[in-house]
């Protein structure tokens, strides 16, 4: 049942332990079925300095979105009702709120059709809420640079340097990617692995590389996530230049890139 002062469907925020939910404004909507999970993540998620706000079906989590924007929300897929997707497609319609998907474990079709639909990333359960918040953060960063921390005007922090190689363009601070002069759309995981391998072309890179490159120190990931990002890469890369072949695998080695 709501609590006083809610919506059917919307749960009563926890109270705030840090004092950096004030101070910074960033707000978190979290929309999950699973009362356990909103606890856990939104406990987390306030320690870290983020206000929360709590939904357990789509359709209130959408009103509530549309009416009173938050700075990113979190969506499971899997919902009673409205699921996730549906919610993610209604809100597109009208808003361009950064979304990150979670997804059942190597469940690629719904990874894909939610990036389809304009996630900005998705992260498979069970989840570590270490990468939940780096995540978070480094989307916040691209999708609103001023929103991460407050940059004086008469100092402002130095945008990331653009990338170019060959036909690769990178934009870290609008978290863009072109090929020869098409947009290709990547997750934040994805753009971070790229980046690392374009910065020194021809240089191979091991997976143990591009996962500190794309994930925080105390997260654990196997080799073959890494592999499925560079699966996934390369198709998106694919679907606009049939010829692609800017990422070479070297078996037992790793992978590197090529401008040529």
């Amino acid at each position: 049942m709501a609590s006083e002062g809610t919506a059917p469907g919307e749960v009563a925020p926890l109270p705030a332990e840090s004092p950096g939910a004030e101070a910074r404004g960033l707000q978190i909507a979290l929309v999950d079925d699973d009362r356990n999970i909103l606890t856990t993540v939104s406990i987390a998620l306030q320690a870290e300095g983020f206000a929360t706000r709590l939904y357990t079906d789509g359709e209130t989590a959408l009103k509530a979105l549309l009416d009173n924007p938050p700075d990113l929300a979190v969506f499971d897929i899997k919902m009673p009702k409205m699921d996730g997707m549906e919610l993610l497609r209604r809100l597109r319609a009208h808003s361009p709120l950064p979304v990150i998907f979670l997804t059942s474990k190597d469940d690629e079709s719904d990874e894909e059709a939610g990036l389809e639909l304009g996630a900005d990333d998705y992260i498979a359960k069970p989840f570590s809420l270490r990468l939940l918040i780096a995540r978070i953060r480094a989307i916040l960063r691209r999708a609103e640079p001023l929103a991460a921390g407050a940059v004086s005007a008469t100092s402002p922090e130095p945008a990331p340097a653009t990338l170019t190689r060959g036909r690769l363009f990178m934009d870290p601070a609008r978290h863009q990617v072109t090929w020869d002069g098409q947009p290709v759309s990547l997750t934040v995981t994805e753009f971070l692995i790229l980046e690392a391998l374009a910065i020194r072309p021809g240089v191979i890179k091991s997976r143990n590389q591009l996962m500190d490159a794309a994930y925080p120190d105390d997260v654990f990931v196997d080799d073959r996530t890494v592999d499925s990002h560079i699966k996934r890469m390369r198709r998106k890369f694919k679907l606009v230049d049939v010829s692609f072949d800017g990422i070479e695998t070297l078996y037992g080695a790793g992978y590197s890139f090529t401008d040529g």
